[in-house]
């Protein structure tokens, strides 16, 4: 069984509107995006299609634009758009009095 440990990343601030930021993290890098809504999601930094960094696309309408072929990725799921087909690993922010915590899954000890 699997739960979160939260993780504070820095503020709301700390990431432009319609941009990203990346956390390196020990599953690997993770883009932290900001819509122009101020809404935040985080992706693992990396296209479906041949890897890409997601975190220097375009930040547009809930997705992001890979900046190698153009692949579109939902924020809110990680799965391509359109016509494409794969998935990037998503992960759990929240904010909280403006900090950003991410969750990473950590394994539960099973009770003796």
């Amino acid at each position: 069984m699997n739960s979160f440990l939260w993780h504070e990343i820095g503020t709301i601030e700390d990431i432009p509107a319609r941009g990203a930021r990346c956390v390196a993290t020990p599953q690997g890098k993770i883009a932290v995006f900001r819509t122009a809504d101020d809404r935040v999601f985080a992706l693992e930094d990396k296209c479906p299609h041949r890897g890409g960094p997601l975190s220097q696309g375009i930040v547009h309408d809930g997705c992001v634009t890979c900046p190698l072929h153009n692949w579109v990725i939902s924020l809110e799921t990680g799965l391509a758009q359109g016509a494409d087909e794969g998935a990037t690993m998503s992960f759990p922010v929240r904010i909280e009095g403006g900090r950003i915590l991410l969750g990473l899954e950590q394994p539960v000890e099973k009770a003796a």
